[in-house]
């Protein structure tokens, strides 16, 4: 193996390394996404607990930008259901999303782990000539 076999290695071991950072980063994004869905969720299962705890002729309020619009109990309740079915979708979407990144991430170390001990091991053999 000559010394431009060693740069090539080295060269293709510094894109793998690059391609991993870009996937941790997104798998990072994914993450911080998912902790905000979570935090969503939470608060809407609340809010549909408070709904239900609601007698039929209470009056609902919804906040549209700085005014209260007075809304249909039951009209509440499944707008607040949708947002929390919208959102229990996300959540497995982005679960799946992380899920394949994160194999892809283990790949791409699996790569980096063998190209580093082909570089090594090309080292070795090339001290002790």
């Amino acid at each position: 193996m000559s010394s431009s076999n060693l740069r090539d290695l080295q060269r293709e071991l510094e894109n793998k390394a690059n391609d991993l950072s870009k996937l941790q980063k997104e798998i990072a994004k994914n993450h911080q996404m998912r902790k905000k869905y979570t935090v969503q969720l939470g608060e809407n299962e609340l809010v549909l607990k408070e709904l239900d705890l609601l007698k039929d002729d209470a009056n609902v309020y919804k906040l549209i930008g700085p005014v209260l619009v007075k809304q249909d109990l039951a009209e509440a309740n499944a707008n607040v259901r949708k947002r929390i079915e919208y959102i229990s979708a996300e959540l497995k979407r982005l679960d799946a999303t992380v899920q394949d990144l994160e194999e892809k991430q283990n790949s791409k170390k699996d790569t980096i782990l063998k190209l580093q001990q082909r570089i090594q091991s090309f080292q070795a053999g090339k001290g002790k000539a």
